[in-house]
């Protein structure tokens, strides 16, 4: 998924492509070095950039969202994925140590070890769940932010499309994603999947991870889109991208049930903005909902003909126009 420029419907909605001007690894501890990147404006608006998964990394054409006169745009990769090491695809990984709260702590290191008194935090998906983590609990940090997509880990949004929910809309990919896991075990499809993709063998957890990554990259958006399942679907990436997502859910992200939406006191004087695709499968609109009844205070918006991704036109127009307006 790294390198690309991005979509190129996104041409006239995000600001042109550009390269980074500085890249380094943070020496997060436990053995981790997280890679980091910096593009824009050296002198502009900071802003962090959290990618979705877990596991996902980032890409290029993430920082096209920022105008790069305006800000200066920090990416990194999370732990175990994209070019952070050691990566999760290993066949031995060990994912004692990423959690919610390591990456909540990796972002204040990079936050200081930048010198960046405050910057905007921008999160899609379980990006915004990060950003909702971290927002919480380091308030004092965040100028801005702006969420898309919004995930928080509760029980029932897990449920709804690992566990059969959204089998209801597309019964056809659904069959793919049970084909892995024998019929005595697909009540508890989580941890059917816990077992194949933390086994050390290749030929059970590649295609179990295979299978995760393909279900989820076939569903992100309203229309089918095959680049993205193939960018997705690459096997390293698809065995970090799995691996790392079911350990997340496999523990509740390390967070009580409701506990991004509970405390949103902590954060409700922060300006932001909410972007939600009225047709997301992947995150339906049922968490964006009810973040949005308990902090009035940010913006809602509501996309009529998009579902999750944010490269879909009506997202990404959303989350620019954002930008634009923190930016100013």
């Amino acid at each position: 998924m790294n390198g690309s420029a991005g979509p190129a419907h996104l041409d006239d909605i995000l600001y042109p492509p550009i390269e980074p001007y500085e890249t380094g690894f943070l020496l997060a501890g436990d053995g981790q070095r997280v890679y980091w990147e910096q593009s824009g404006n050296p002198e502009g608006k900071p802003v962090v950039f959290l990618h979705g998964g877990p596991g996902a990394g980032t890409s290029a054409w993430h920082r096209r969202f920022f105008d790069p006169e305006i800000y200066r745009i920090v990416l990194f990769d999370q732990r175990g994925c994209g070019k952070s090491t050691p990566h999760v695809s290993a066949p031995d990984a060990d994912l004692r140590y990423n959690t919610t709260w390591h990456l909540v702590a990796d972002i204040e290191l990079l936050r200081k070890n930048l010198a960046i008194e405050q910057w905007q935090v921008f999160g899609g998906s379980w990006g915004s769940a990060l950003a909702l983590a971290y927002a919480q609990s380091n308030p004092s940090a965040v100028s801005e932010i702006v969420l898309r997509g919004i995930f928080t880990l509760r029980r029932h949004e897990l449920e709804w499309f690992y566990e059969g929910g959204a089998s209801a809309i597309f019964p056809d990919l659904w069959e793919d994603y049970l084909a892995p896991i024998p019929v005595l075990e697909r009540s508890r499809l989580i941890e059917a999947y816990h077992r194949r993709l933390t086994d050390p063998d290749p030929d059970v957890h590649r295609p179990a991870a295979l299978a995760w990554t393909t279900w989820e990259a076939s569903t992100l958006t309203l229309l089918p889109d095959p680049e993205l399942v193939g960018s997705m679907t690459e096997a390293d990436a698809a065995v970090a991208f799995a691996r790392i997502e079911n350990h997340y859910f496999m523990h509740g992200g390390w967070m009580r049930e409701g506990q991004l939406i509970d405390d949103v006191a902590a954060i409700r004087g922060i300006p932001a903005v909410i972007v939600q695709g009225r047709y997301d499968v992947c995150t339906p609109m049922m968490t964006a909902w009810d973040l949005h009844r308990a902090w009035p205070e940010a913006e809602f918006v509501v996309v009529p003909d998009a579902g999750h991704a944010a490269g879909e036109p009506g997202i990404a127009r959303a989350l620019r126009a954002a930008t634009d307006r923190f930016g100013h």
